[in-house]
């Protein structure tokens, strides 16, 4: 008996198979005489399989698709496809059933691994519904008290509410095609069978048992579908109603689909139903009950509907069985079905409220009402190639062609009255408030005044032969639009005009005054240009236009300009192009419409004047290449639903920064560690409705100032390299009719620095600076303090020295040249004494010779060039050997054969001498020896000289001289850094040893 629950299933599966090889519709179907816009996406778009199950849009604005071989999320893009593959949570491949609570908690029933719940943080499965395909989720909903609950194929009615889930029974035991389930706003849950409707009040508890019932209403029931406006749409009993709980508000009569099963069925933005069928193809209810049928005939790609919803900007989603994803429009044009697939050139309106139509290669239309006649050769018009059709002031209606211009004459049409002075080749035709009219052609200017024409040619002034656009400005300049430039007419004379230097020898192909006295100037190739009190504004794809290619330009009563292009046909706010200003981060709020709009094609016609009119209900005519639309700019709506705008990856040089999970929330900042350079960042608007008109504005504060402007496909912002910091990604979005998302979506960026530049190596880096700069500027200090000290030193030691060689001089030379002098003053006193002044004479020259010797002692003291250890031993031994050998002693010298090169001070080299000067006479005046022994020692760091003689052992130790000698001696020695000693020697006498320190040794 339960087999018969999965006959819905089933049938929709084999439905699905045995059509998948039935031809699809065109991506974007316009059927003749349709007011629908139907879009088709399968396999080849990316949908993971052409069978949608179950479809919902979320509330963040995507559009989750369950087909049989996983589950898909679209952005009106792209398809993300979800499977066992990437999302294990995912067992079954099969899904039938998606909902979304109000915590924004999505729901996946599959068809046999029961429903998986997914968060942001992570998803959790329920068993209810895991019973195979039997006992697969037929429905779910949330009552108003946030409890969710799910009913399944096999009778099981499941209540989840604070994390648990509680299952009760309803008829497990009786089949049942329907099993329907819907929470009424603020009403009961409703639970349908094939044979009556039970309610449950929200907030029921039950644990297993049989249902606590509220409410029932019997009959024979097909589907339910909870109204957004309160109450429920009931089809059962073979009747479409409204109902409130247990009362009719509202019945539509009959199913108009006869006996084909209901399959789907959901309400669009305005609160009416929607239902779709297995075979019948989907129907469309109006408030009053009217319905819409559509099926493969209007350009849907399958007649068996499996899902339907409407998204937030009121689009219509079918999904099929086996025919894909079906998306459907009402379409703000309408077309004429006469003109369709025929190049339309011309439409003018006419003199009782009907239009004319100029079709290029057809000849001649007059629409009124539904009734449409048609102009040829039998109504006089000889040439069908029809460019241009005007009535004037006098509802004469003019027709230009390439087979000259025509004028209506009673019941035909027929060349006009001296037409033949004219080119063939007429393109436009105008009036100025002089009642003349003026005709352009490839041949010149004509103007007819009394039924007599005036040619002018560029023999005239004109730019160009070849006369495309005319138009007359509040203070009656007439302009001219020809294929190489603008001109003016005015006072019976052309002049070039006021002319922005960008337009200067452009083709023009459009002219138009607005009711505020502007001229508007379209091109081809250089965009539109505006004349406002004598000064150009110029705007083109640079500004946001679709095109640079203007064909025509008109204004509504709401204060538009309209736009047409090889592009598309272009809406944009006349205050709002007065108040442009161009800048790099401005753009024209410029809405574009196409063929996805209800257009036959984007392509607008160009080349003719009159092109597209405003007829006095208001309603524009547009030609295109393939037929003439129409719109009343009244009933156009603007799409004010700011869109979604979501980050949906991000990678570093490559690799994502977070799982590719449902409903994974990205995270709210992103580290960038050091060595990783390459950000990019991909955002998405979920506009559904108009997914390749989208308009972004991106920048990462901390790095840019300005905002990046981009449209459609660019949905990617990259970053080579980032300096380490600290940075915010901003981005928004607008849709097709510029309104913006004015929160956007944003996203924390931490670039992180190499070790280098963290604040722990810069501070210990700046710490080591500031050692390195104080240890240079103590060491710099030092070395000056010390070459203060040391020339402080030697400037002391340049006054000891002065002091020393002056002492010196008064000491001995002083001495000695006294005593010379006084000797003298004696030789003269005692001159008559020979044998004194002989005597004084030897003392005389005694003591110069004392003196030579005691100034050449000094002068070798002074002189830099003996500061060596070599020139202190020589000049010692020198002394030696010269005043042992006066006395009669002697003497033996014992020096190394190498004297080290070491300098040694002026100071340490006059002491020691002096020392060992002394050492020598004491041996000479006090020793009694006969032999004295000078020996030289030299040391790593010191040198030692020995004095050493055979005599008495050191004269008088007692005597006075003797221990003031040796304290001098000693004396001179510390002075000097060395020591002094005296003691006995080996083989008897004394040895006076002096040791002296080395420095700067080489």
């Amino acid at each position: 008996m339960l087999k018969h629950c999965t006959i819905p299933l089933i049938a929709a599966l084999l439905w699905g198979g045995a059509f998948a090889e039935v031809a699809r519709a065109d991506r974007t179907e316009l059927r003749s005489g349709s007011p629908f816009t139907i879009d088709v996406w399968d396999t080849e778009d990316g949908l993971p399989q052409n069978s949608v199950i179950a479809m919902i849009q979320s509330r963040d604005g995507y559009l989750w698709l369950g087909t049989l071989n996983g589950l898909a999320r679209f952005d009106g893009r792209r398809f993300t496809v979800f499977d066992g593959g990437n999302t294990p949570e995912l067992k079954s491949g099969c899904i039938v059933k998606l909902f979304e609570d109000s915590g924004t908690n999505l729901w996946v029933g599959t068809e046999s691994a029961g429903v998986i719940r997914v968060t942001p943080a992570g998803s959790s499965t329920l068993q209810v519904g895991a019973a195979g395909r039997e006992g697969r989720v037929a429905g779910i909903c949330e009552d108003a008290r946030g409890v969710v609950w799910l009913y399944t194929a096999d009778g099981q009615l499941g209540n989840y509410r604070a994390g648990k889930l509680e299952v009760a029974s309803v008829s497990p035991n009786q089949p049942s095609f329907c099993r329907a389930l819907i929470a009424e706003k603020d009403g009961p849950v409703w639970v349908g069978t094939d044979w009556r409707q039970r309610g449950i009040q929200p907030g029921t508890d039950f644990r297993g048992a049989e249902l606590p019932l509220a409410l029932e209403l019997p009959g024979k029931l097909d589907f339910l579908v909870a109204s957004e406006r309160g109450g429920y749409w009931r089809l059962a009993e073979g009747r479409i109603q409204r109902w409130t709980t247990n009362r009719i508000v509202q019945d539509f009569g009959a199913y108009p689909w006869g006996l084909q099963q209901i399959s789907a069925a959901c309400e669009d933005r305005e609160g009416n139903l929607v239902v779709g069928t297995l075979g019948a193809g989907l129907y469309w209810f109006d408030a009053a009950g009217a319905v819409t049928h559509l099926t493969t005939r209007e350009g849907l790609s399958m007649n068996y509907i499996l899902s339907l919803t409407v998204d937030r900007e009121g689009s219509l989603w079918v999904g099929t069985d086996g025919g894909g994803l079906n998306r459907v429009k009402r379409q703000a044009f309408a077309v004429v079905a006469a003109a369709r697939e025929l190049t339309v050139q011309s439409v003018c309106e006419g003199a009782t409220n009907g239009l004319w139509i100029g079709i290029n290669s057809a000849g001649l239309n007059f629409l009124e009402g539904d009734r449409l006649k048609t102009y040829g050769p039998a109504e006089g018009l000889l040439n069908l190639f029809v460019r241009s059709v005007f009535v004037d002031r006098k509802q004469q209606t003019w027709v230009g062609t390439f087979g000259g211009l025509f004028r209506w004459e009673t019941n035909q049409f027929a060349l006009a009255p001296g037409a033949a002075a004219l080119s063939p080749r007429v393109t436009a035709i105008f009036e100025d408030r002089a009642g003349r009219l003026w005709v352009g052609t490839q041949a010149g200017l004509a103007c007819r005044e009394a039924d007599a024409w005036r040619i002018f040619t560029t023999r005239d002034g004109l730019a160009a032969d070849d006369v495309r656009a005319l138009a007359e400005d509040a203070q009656g300049n007439l302009w001219i639009g020809t294929s190489a430039g603008l001109n003016r007419w005015r006072d019976g004379r052309f002049t070039a005009g006021p002319q922005n230097a960008e337009l200067t020898r452009v083709e023009i192909t459009s002219l138009f005054v607005d009711a505020a006295g502007d001229l508007w100037v379209g091109s081809a190739g250089s965009g539109l240009a505006r004349l406002r009190q004598g000064r150009w504004t110029r705007y083109t794809t640079a500004d946001g236009l679709i095109s640079n290619s203007i064909g025509y330009v008109i204004e509504d009563k709401l204060g538009n300009l309209w736009v047409g292009s090889y592009a598309g046909l272009m809406r944009l706010a006349l205050a709002a192009l007065n108040d442009y200003a161009p800048g790099a981060t401005n753009r024209l709020a410029c809405r574009v419409y196409g063929r996805s709009d209800g257009l036959p094609t984007s392509e607008c016609t160009q080349g003719s004047q009159p092109t597209a009119c405003r007829t006095r209900d208001g309603r524009l005519w547009f030609p295109t290449v393939k037929g003439l639309v129409s719109v009343d700019p009244a009933k156009l709506g603007r799409n004010l639903t700011p869109p979604p705008v979501v980050i949906e990856s991000v990678t570093v040089d490559g690799r994502a920064t977070s799982a590719s999970r449902l409903r994974a929330a990205l995270p709210g900042a992103v580290t960038i560690q050091p060595g990783e350079e390459r950000l990019e960042v991909q955002f998405t608007s979920l506009n559904l409705a108009a997914r390749d008109r989208a308009r972004f504005k991106y920048r990462l504060e901390g790095y840019e100032k300005v905002w990046n402007e981009v449209a459609g496909e660019t949905r990617t912002a990259s970053y080579p390299k980032l300096s380490p910091g600290r940075y915010r990604f901003c981005v928004t979005a607008a849709n097709e009719d510029g309104v913006w998302n004015d929160i956007g979506s944003t996203l924390a960026v931490v670039v992180l620095p190499p070790f280098w530049r963290t604040w722990w190596f810069l501070g210990l880096s700046g710490l080591a600076l500031l050692a390195a700069i104080v240890g240079v500027v103590n060491y710099i200090s030092t070395q000056k303090y010390r070459r203060e000290l040391e020339a402080l030193r030697q400037h002391e030691a340049l006054e000891k020295d002065r002091a020393r060689i002056a002492r010196d001089i008064h000491d001995q030379l002083g001495a000695s040249l006294t005593q010379v002098a006084l000797l003298g003053e004696f030789v003269e006193s005692d001159k008559d004494s020979p044998a004194e002044v002989e005597a004084l004479g030897r003392q005389i020259s005694q003591t110069a010779r004392d003196t030579t010797h005691a100034l050449d002692e000094i002068v070798w003291t002074v002189n830099p060039a003996n500061d060596t250890v070599d020139g202190l031993i020589t000049y010692v031994c020198k002394h030696a050997q010269d005043y042992l050998g006066v006395a009669g002693l002697q003497y033996r010298l014992d020096v190394p054969e190498k004297l080290p090169g070491a300098t040694i001070s002026p100071e340490l080299r006059h002491n020691i001498f002096l020392a060992a000067k002394e050492a020598i006479t004491n041996v000479v005046k006090h020793a009694r020896a006969t032999s004295v022994w000078v020996r030289v020692r030299i040391a790593t760091t010191e040198f030692i000289l020995e004095i050493t003689d055979d005599g008495c052992g050191g004269a008088d130790p007692a005597g006075k001289s003797t221990r003031n000698g040796f304290r001098n001696m000693r004396k001179r020695m510390e002075d000097v850094g060395g020591k002094f000693t005296i003691g006995p020697a080996d083989a008897g006498g004394t040895v006076v040893r002096l040791t002296a320190p080395l420095e700067n040794q080489t």
